[in-house]
């Protein structure tokens, strides 16, 4: 027995450390972190919290948030205290003169004993903070008391910094106005994935939601329509006499409360002023500033306007811009620009400068003697005069001028800053010729587009699934990196009339973006990015926040067989899911067929309706699709 009994306690040692080691708690991050070393055991918060700061005011204020979102979900009191170390279970931030870390950068390091993070400013404090956030128990989201036994942290070594300073969201509240309180929110949001941008779009042809004291019509008329609820694009025109009642707009104080919310949150708001296209709502307040001052104005209610024939080519029905041969524009854009300036900190303000018809120029008395006396050969040329114009007023105040990438056409205007949607050849273009530039390519930022198929998803007019997203890179091959200031994604609002919708249609692929534009390059991976984003939709529903769960949606893919009959390939986006579907106008579940190979329409077969699970889990919606709509996308008549 005494040679056995050795034996048995070293295989209970062994069971125990290895039993330590597998408890680990996984670790779900999202952007992911530079590097993240995992520990022994975890901080577990004791019932009277210290938070110890180093007495920087702005790390006071993180200090203060932080403790009040302790203390809203466990119940129990935080103590913030001034010290020069860490105290015995306490959570410590200090600032440190180490020039090694990067700038928004932070170093975290909780063990048993304590929670430290370090940074150089206070920005890297907050990200660490967002961290630490994720790092806790979702119910650290709850709006209310949560019930959680014990609040413990794991035991885990991060070294954090961004890879591009400009991460941002466009957030459109003038399709659909969005309140003050809902913007504060959408910050609160954005936040928690270390986004640092909220770029407001303020001004277009259906609304114009700043106020300018200068030109009080352009709230007092622009800030108002004809309410419709639909299909954006497909509404009536509104009669002349209907009342004005759907908008609203931030007054100056609004805004000033707005820019310091996001500034104690580390957001710059860059604010929008779009022209000289989508104009309208300007226009409708101002009729003296077209062309064409012979039409009556009214600010869009949603009903179409603009024709879309395809190819990225358009046409308009009625004269939503500026006159670039009208010196009262000037004199219009001075007066909005010199107190846009006043208000906004951001040290660049974006004056759009896209999709702007100019058929309407081309009839112009004015805009054709303007064009010959400055030696303008054509209407790219005369958007340039306008845009070179622009960008001297907006430099007048102080500020940098920034736009969509047609503000290259005709030539690009001195120290323009080029934010590119159409694609990134734009911003490749303007990044050779050494001007700054910001990533926004509609085929992987724009998350107002289909995330599933449309015959399951609310109406819009492109594609752009998560895995999608996920590819973004704001620095494409060969381009020099110190040109590329960033990337962001754009939540245009023409089809979301409420803040739910816009929650579902940016995330989860804010959470792509937001990886994109932080974690290094090398780090990004879509199976663990998965993972990490489905642990994230559980901490959502704590939050209360609506996303999309169309990743879990078949895709699905109809062909034309040799035979000249319809054949249908179902995928998924991710791995692991089975899909089980019905002719027979049943829903289907997990004891139904599952899909193994292409399938075979029967005949008179109306429709096929598709599910997906994990295991005996449904994970996707039961998708209801056509047969009739499938023979249309094969091209079978």
């Amino acid at each position: 027995m005494k040679k056995v009994l050795p034996v048995i306690l070293l295989l209970g040692i062994s069971c125990a450390a290895f039993s330590q080691r597998t408890a680990k708690k996984n670790i779900y991050l999202i952007p992911q972190p530079v590097s993240i070393l995992q520990g022994e055991g975890s901080f577990t918060l004791p019932y009277q919290l210290i938070i110890v700061t180093t007495g920087n005011k702005e790390l006071k204020k993180i200090a203060q948030q932080l403790a009040g979102r302790l203390s809203l979900v466990r119940g129990h009191p935080v103590t913030i205290k001034e010290a020069k170390a860490a105290l015995p279970k306490s959570i410590f931030l200090s600032l440190s003169a180490d020039h090694s870390i990067p700038k928004e950068g932070y170093r975290l390091k909780v063990t048993p004993a304590a929670v430290s993070l370090t940074a150089a400013e206070p920005a890297g404090i907050f990200y660490g903070i967002q961290t630490l956030y994720q790092l806790l128990p979702g119910e650290i989201l709850s709006k209310t008391l949560a019930d959680v036994k014990q609040w413990t942290i794991p035991a885990v070594t991060i070294e954090d910094y961004p890879r591009f300073g400009w991460r941002g969201i466009l957030l459109d509240v003038v399709r659909h106005w969005f309140t003050k309180q809902q913007v504060k929110d959408f910050i609160d949001d954005m936040v928690q994935f270390k986004f640092n941008v909220l770029h407001l779009h303020l001004t277009d042809d259906q609304g114009w939601r700043l106020e300018i004291k200068s030109l009080p019509k352009l709230t007092e008329v622009g800030a108002w329509r004809a309410p419709r609820i639909g299909r954006w694009g497909e509404f009536t025109k509104p009669a002349p006499d209907e009342p004005k009642t759907y908008g609203g707009f931030y007054t100056q104080d609004d805004m000033r409360e707005l820019i310091q919310y996001a500034k104690e949150r580390y957001v710059t708001i860059l604010p929008e002023i779009d022209v000289p296209g989508h104009s309208l709502a300007a226009v409708a307040s101002y009729p003296e500033l077209t062309c064409t001052t012979d039409s009556t104005y009214e600010v869009n209610a949603g009903n179409r306007f603009m024709i879309w024939p395809g190819n990225g080519t358009f046409y308009g029905l009625l004269d939503n811009t500026l006159c670039p041969a009208n010196e009262k524009v000037y004199e219009f854009l001075d007066k909005v620009f010199t107190e846009v300036a006043r208000l906004f900190p951001c040290p660049y303000i974006h004056m759009g400068g896209d999709e702007c018809y100019k058929g309407y120029w081309e009839k112009s008395e004015a805009c054709k003697q303007l064009m010959q006396k400055e030696g303008l050969k054509d209407m790219h040329e005369l958007q340039s005069y306008f845009v070179k114009r622009v960008s001297a007023i907006i430099s007048s105040k102080g500020k940098k001028m920034m736009g969509w990438d047609e503000i290259m056409d005709g030539g690009l205007a001195d120290s323009a800053v080029v934010m590119s949607w159409q694609g990134m050849k734009g911003g490749t273009a303007a990044a050779a010729v050494k001007h700054a530039v910001v990533m926004s390519p509609n085929d992987y930022a724009y998350v107002d587009l289909y995330q599933g198929d449309p015959v399951a998803e609310p109406p819009t007019y492109s594609m752009l699934r998560l895995s999608k997203s996920y590819q973004f890179d704001p620095l494409p091959p060969g381009v020099d990196s110190q040109y590329i200031l960033g990337g962001q994604c754009n939540l245009w609002s023409e089809r979301l009339y409420t803040m739910r919708h816009a929650q579902y249609m940016l995330w989860p692929r804010g959470l792509a973006i937001a990886e994109s534009v932080w974690s290094p390059k090398g780090k990004k991976n879509w199976n663990d990015f998965v993972h990490r984003v489905e642990n994230q939709f559980h901490r959502f529903d704590i939050e209360e926040i609506k996303y999309s769960r169309s990743l879990y949606d078949p895709i699905f893919t109809a062909v034309k067989d040799s035979s000249g009959q319809l054949q249908i390939v179902l995928s998924t986006e991710i791995e692991g899911l089975t899909i089980y579907y019905s002719f027979d106008e049943t829903y289907p579940d997990n004891f139904y067929p599952a899909y193994r190979a292409p399938l075979s329409v029967p005949k008179d077969a109306a429709n096929l309706k598709v599910v997906t699970y994990r295991g005996k889990e449904q994970m996707g919606k039961i998708i209801n699709m056509p047969i009739a709509e499938l023979k249309k996308r094969a091209k079978i008549n």
